[in-house]
């Protein structure tokens, strides 16, 4: 059964802000045959990277995306509902990480387990969520469904947000900045001509009226273009044709010199975005990690916004570019084809800086009369303290109009019990909780949201709304379930065996074979994904 009504979201982690817990298994498996359950595998896959999330990986391969550099994000353990009801953590739309799976499939290896991000495979994936109306009192709607996981041995939650998408009529006006990275390790095929080609893209989705600035940076930063309207197109187009690649990366002086473009052209009401195309590789000025957010921390009280798209393989940072995009109040995406490029613009560009929330957080609070434990799927790395998410002045996640958040949650209900892995990080349970209660005796679940409008500052205070969900509101299989359920339950099994996840479970692959069958008439990118299943199959030998 599927609920819907007025929400949003973002995710999170327990009782404050919790341990990552890091968990590389030596075992992958993507076979449509019983694999047997547990971590342990008797194949070895075509990764061609590292098991640290460096730049490292094996001499013997070379493969093309050892050189990519990620952070491992962990696996999230069960916690126990006695010790912590509350699941806390921050929205995320971003796609980078499938992206990084199509683009290394359609090379014919397998991404790196370290890339592998879940929540970013499942929301790569559009939904049946139904709209919001036009006069609904908040810019999005919530859906809530549940039923028993692939095995049945536990049960699967799925919250999922819906965006609205406003009128053509209240498109705000843009002031956009193209921040361009022209240095030496930009000349591939995969780089710098697939920039050209998004930038170009790009300008047939603004107004005439809109504004464009193009910064660019390689040993020096440049203005190569002061903002100008789209009705001077020609003189927009002649400058990016002029893009030669060559030179050392100040990636941190391009990115303080296209705030200050943007700034400088700032629309009261309006957008204001900076959208960086780069491979993330800088190495003049500041270029750690820590100082590249400290940098985009300060810039995004300028009320400025920042799209990172990722181009290429074999240098591609894509542990900086998550992560700043993340502070940036932004979004992060991976472009590695003519066709991935054209799809980007045409299904996401627009709706990734024309917000509709900002900040939006989600805290779901489970009922200990009906749910033992829970883990959620995803997200590790966006984590808000429990006590944080009435705090507004915390950086949360950002919603796109039109675009869709999706999270998943395991839940060991009441009479069942947590699956065992040795590997599995350990269980988190502890004094029994005191806090205050607002879930319902009756319900499963209850979820509360919390976000701000687009232009709102730090210090403005969040709207919130909830919902709950019922017991009864299970389906009695996933079967019998929502298709979307269906599909989602299978995309995140799939990202599981990928990571190496302690919780992976080789056993199901071939009914996730047989779900990803039944659902792939629906969407083309559903289409698509078929076909790269089968491809990731056949990397895998015993």
């Amino acid at each position: 059964m599927l609920e819907s009504l007025q929400g949003g979201t973002s995710t999170a982690l327990g009782r404050g802000m919790r341990r990552t817990h890091l968990l590389v298994l030596a075992c992958s498996a993507l076979m449509f045959s019983a694999c047997g359950g547990g971590a342990h595998s008797d194949f070895e896959g075509s990764y061609g990277g590292s098991d640290g999330g460096g730049a490292s990986g094996s001499d013997e391969q070379g493969e093309p995306n050892e050189g990519d550099n990620f952070e491992p994000v962990g696996t999230n353990p069960f916690t126990m509902v006695a010790y912590d009801p509350l699941s806390t953590f921050a929205a995320d739309v971003d796609t980078a990480s499938y992206d990084i799976f199509v683009r290394d499939i359609e090379a014919g290896i397998l991404p790196q387990p370290e890339s592998v991000r879940l929540e970013e495979y499942v929301n790569s994936f559009r939904y049946d969520y139904e709209a919001p109306a036009a006069d609904a009192s908040h810019p999005f709607r919530l859906h809530l469904d549940a039923a028993p996981s692939i095995l049945g041995q536990t049960t699967v939650l799925r919250v999922g947000l819906q965006a609205k998408v406003p009128p053509a009529e209240e498109k705000r006006p843009t002031n956009l900045v193209f921040l361009v990275d022209i240095s030496g390790s930009m000349s591939s095929a995969t780089k710098l001509p697939l920039v050209k080609q998004v930038l170009l893209e790009t300008l047939d989705l603004l107004d005439p009226n809109d504004t464009v600035s193009i910064v660019t940076y390689a040993g020096a930063t440049g203005v190569a273009l002061a903002p100008t309207p789209i009705s001077e197109r020609t003189q927009i187009e002649n400058v990016i044709a002029s893009f030669n690649s060559g030179g050392s990366t100040a990636g941190a002086a391009g990115i303080d010199l296209a705030y200050q473009q943007a700034e400088s052209a700032f629309l009261e009401g309006g957008v204001n975005h900076v959208l960086l195309c780069t491979d993330g590789d800088f190495n003049v000025g500041p270029s750690s990690t820590a100082a590249l957010v400290d940098l985009i921390e300060v810039k995004r009280e300028s009320g400025v916004t920042l799209t990172v798209l990722g181009f290429g393989v074999g240098n591609l940072n894509d542990a900086m570019m998550e992560l700043i995009s993340n502070k940036g109040n932004g979004i992060y995406g991976v472009i590695s084809s003519a066709e991935t490029a054209s799809r980007y613009v045409e299904e996401r560009m627009l709706s990734s800086f024309n917000l509709i929330a900002k900040d939006l957080k989600l805290q779901i609070e489970f009922n200990p009369d009906h749910v033992t434990a829970y883990r959620l799927l995803g997200y590790e790395n966006r984590s808000i303290a429990d006590d944080d998410f009435r705090e507004d002045s915390i950086d949360a996640g950002e919603v796109g109009a039109g675009h869709q958040v999706t999270a998943l949650y395991e839940l060991i209900l009441s009479g069942q019990e947590i699956p065992s892995s040795e590997l599995a990080p350990e269980v988190e349970d502890g004094k029994p909780y005191q806090g205050p209660r607002e879930v319902s005796a009756s319900d499963l679940a209850m979820v509360k949201i919390r976000y701000k409008e687009p232009n709102a500052s730090s210090g403005d205070d969040a709207m919130e709304v909830s919902t709950s969900l019922a017991p009864e509101s299970i389906a009695s299989s996933l079967e019998d379930a929502h298709p979307d359920l269906l599909w989602a339950v299978s995309i995140a099994a799939f990202a599981e065996v990928l990571k190496n996840s302690p919780y992976a479970k080789y056993e199901a692959i071939p009914l996730i074979g047989d779900y990803v069958n039944a659902g792939i008439q629906s969407t083309e990118d559903r289409q698509r994904f078929a076909e790269h299943f089968i491809a990731a199959k056949a990397l895998l030998a015993p």
